[in-house]
């Protein structure tokens, strides 16, 4: 060679424990180049030297066909003088201090793999953790960066000669593959898999150990089982997700749409919400007063092994008793679920970081994430504009943080409601390792102006930092806007069921005029007494007498309706008084409430033991042939529903059905989202609507609303990356608090709390 050429390379993005390095070296040596490639903390680090034209090749070939799990965010290349390599090689990783390399998430298993270990002639037939550099744990096994065996919980198990080999040999898939084992020298069970299913077919529950935590697992099939699994998990109605084998299993269950299939088939096989069989033979303990079923395909070869032929569908719920962690170790596990579980299934791979399964919806075609944890944490989302360091503490509810840096936003896993001990500790730890992986200190910290989030009390404790206090229905709004790109100011739409105001309320049911440097609220709800605080959330009745007696007045005394004869007369007095002479009663504008009052008003359901529980069952009644709407009326800034609640007053004394109630009283709120953003558009010339919030996971709501929104001409963004939910809440504080930190934008006199 006369004239060889060298270039420098980095290439920053997902591009550790997806086969990265195998992929260059076998590319570098198909192309005749020498030189080297490395992990470093920063991403990857390449050396190339040969023809000029060898390396271009390699360059395009880079960008265009990487390997199927790496995600690359940039590459950089400089030319340096030749330095006289003979051969490409693998060195060791470099550690850049201050640098960060994004970890990938837990990958499901491969279709090799998945041959592999089904295949009698393989030596790993029936193991379990069988893997490959295009699959198996990431985030749930890495203690630190660069993403290397000694430095994840792999580091005890010693490669036996054979896995070696293999991962010694560039042509081998599980070349670097750093979590390579076999039965031979890897991780092991603690109980045969035919005792397990033994277990199952006759009715016991059994703890699982798996990818990021422990399942609660029974015959689902079984009612006594998934009964006594609720008795003991303390779980009263809330639906248990199910496994089911493969594709054909999840459509003898659920009608499933080709973009259903896609997202359940995909390498992160989230719990994905199906429209359920009416004849689909499960227990009716299984997901009670609810049309769906959170369904999710195996993505470890333990999951695959488990069915052994013989399940075509299993109850897959968290490890933990309701409203904790998720349980990882052995021991905690032993401890804290021996009161559900009949046995146990340890393995003794240690989970460094728990991470729980998430949940996805499709809407539009598109998979949209409900609560954010396995195959998406810890992958950032791609920001396109720089970010200080910052952490932002979330809200209570569906937890997560979110810490930012360059041009990255990692939201942590799912952590849980931030209501208990547990959770907190379980908060705090994923927090440390985050900051310590991404090696991201934090100049600022954001949080919810709710004074009794243990999120916004952790913050304020964080007297070092720069504090930032953002309003919860503009992190809602900024969130949307951030996942999708957009920095100018929007139209915001953010229904949820709680958020504290600046006003000391409680909102819930807001448009705002906003961008990232702050905001102004537009148009709400009409303000009705929430009379025992948590309590009325727990007991949609009260809502509805709120409702009933701002509507009527006085003349609630002569109304006949099935509510006053449902809840006892002493109880309807006492919150009545409360109201009235609002006592421990505060106001809310939240369309959550909303929900929770006609739910009740038209009979459905006047308490709840989950969160959402009575808007759900509502969505799950409404007929899908009724385009009829209730009448409302908007002065000023306040939307009134008091015309709509005196006419379904009237139909519920008509005995008009539930689903036709929740049909028009769905396109009611839908038809107020478009009338209240055609009249801003108006007064600001502003085309785009962002729609945030939980109540926006409501299929039949967002379904009309986005339509109507379109069919107006306005340009819709909803979520996907994030959840519309308090999941994605700390997103949005973050890139508020960013806004505030650099000054940006011409809104900066403008009250960002």
């Amino acid at each position: 060679m006369l004239h060889p050429s060298r270039r420098q390379i980095r290439v920053h993005g997902i591009v550790q424990g997806v086969g990265f390095r195998p992929f260059v070296y076998n590319l570098a040596h198909s192309l005749g180049l020498a030189g080297y490639v490395l992990n470093s903390t920063a991403g990857v680090l390449i050396e190339l030297e040969g023809a000029r034209e060898q390396i271009e090749s390699f360059l395009r070939e880079l960008r265009e066909n990487p390997p199927p799990l790496a995600q690359i965010e940039d590459i950089a290349a400089v030319e340096l003088e030749p330095a006289g390599f003979e051969r490409f090689m693998i060195r060791e990783s470099v550690d850049e201090p201050g640098q960060l390399a994004p970890v990938s998430p837990d990958v499901a298993t491969c279709a090799d793999c998945l041959h592999d270990f089904l295949d009698p002639a393989n030596r790993r037939f029936g193991y379990p953790f069988t893997n490959c550099t295009n699959c198996g744990p990431r985030y749930t096994i890495t203690r630190m960066i660069p993403y290397d065996r000694p430095l994840t919980t792999m580091a005890c198990f010693p490669m036996c000669a054979d896995c070696l080999r293999e991962y010694e040999d560039p042509s081998n898939r599980r070349f670097h593959a750093q979590p390579n084992a076999c039965a031979k020298c890897g991780p092991a069970l603690s109980l045969s898999l035919a005792e397990v299913r033994r277990l199952l077919k006759a009715g016991q529950i059994v703890a699982i150990k798996g990818l990021g935590g422990f399942h609660l697992v029974c015959d689902p099939f079984n009612d006594d089982a998934v009964r006594l699994l609720r008795e003991r998990k303390k779980r009263s109605d809330k639906p248990f997700a199910l496994m089911v084998p493969d594709l054909a299993a999840a459509e003898q269950l659920c009608f499933v749409s080709d973009a259903e299939r896609a997202a359940l088939a995909g390498i992160r096989r989230p719990i994905v919400i199906l429209a359920r069989r009416p004849d689909a033979p499960l227990s009716q303990s299984l997901a009670p007063g609810n049309k769906t079923l959170g369904v999710m395909l195996p993505y470890t070869p333990l999951h695959h092994l488990l069915f052994g032929g013989e399940f075509s569908a299993l109850v897959m719920t968290s490890g933990n008793l309701s409203e904790e962690p998720i349980v990882t170790g052995n021991r905690e596990a032993a401890l804290r679920l021996k009161s559900i579980a009949d046995a146990f299934l340890f393995h003794n791979r240690d989970i460094h970081t728990r991470v729980d399964d998430s949940v996805a919806r499709v809407f539009a075609g598109a998979e949209r994430v409900l609560r954010r944890s396995r195959g998406y944490a810890p992958h950032p989302v791609a920001l396109n504009f720089p970010v200080a360091e910052i952490l932002a503490c979330g809200a209570e509810l569906k937890s997560t943080f979110c810490l930012t840096k360059e041009h990255h936003a990692f939201l942590s896993q799912h952590i849980g409601d931030l209501e208990n001990y547990e959770t907190l500790v379980f908060y705090r730890e994923t927090l440390d390792r985050m900051q310590q992986l991404f090696r991201i200190a934090p100049s600022a910290v954001a949080y919810d102006l709710h004074p009794q989030y243990l999120s916004t009390k952790l913050a304020l404790e964080m007297t070092d930092l720069e504090q930032i206090g953002v309003q919860h229905h503009h992190a809602h709004i900024a969130s949307c806007m951030a996942e999708n790109g957009i920095s100018d100011k929007v139209i915001g739409v953010a229904f949820d069921g709680t958020g504290f105001g600046t006003d000391g309320k409680i909102w819930g049911g807001e448009f705002l005029v906003a961008d990232f440097a702050g905001f102004e609220r537009r148009a709400h709800f009409r303000y009705i007494g929430l009379a025992g605080g948590d309590t009325a959330v727990r007991e949609p009745w009260r809502l509805a007498l709120s409702y009933l007696l701002d509507t009527f007045g006085a003349r609630i005394d002569a109304l006949d309706l099935p509510l006053f004869q449902r809840v006892p007369p002493r109880k309807i007095a006492t919150v009545r008084s409360m109201l009235e002479r609002r006592i421990n009663t505060v106001e809310t504008s939240a369309c959550g409430r909303l929900f929770d009052a006609v739910a009740s008003l038209a009979g459905l359901r006047d308490e709840v033991n989950f969160e959402a529980q009575a808007a759900i069952e509502f969505e799950a009644r409404a007929l899908a042939d009724v385009d009829a709407t209730y009448p409302f009326e908007i002065t000023g800034e306040e939307v009134d529903f008091r015309p709509m609640v005196e006419q379904i007053v009237r139909d519920v004394q008509a005995a008009k059905p539930i689903g036709w109630i929740a049909a028009a009283f769905h396109n009611t709120v839908a038809a107020v989202v478009v009338e209240v953003c055609l009249r801003l558009r108006s007064a600001e010339k502003i085309h785009r609507v962002c729609l945030s919030g939980g109540t926006f996971q409501n299929v039949y709501l967002v379904e009309r609303a986005a339509r109507l929104l379109g069919a107006a001409g306005f340009e819709v963004f909803l979520h996907a990356k994030v959840p519309p939910n308090d999941g994605g809440i700390s997103l949005g504080q973050a890139v508020i608090a960013n806004c505030k930190l650099r000054s940006c934008g011409p809104g900066d006199n403008r009250e960002t709390i």
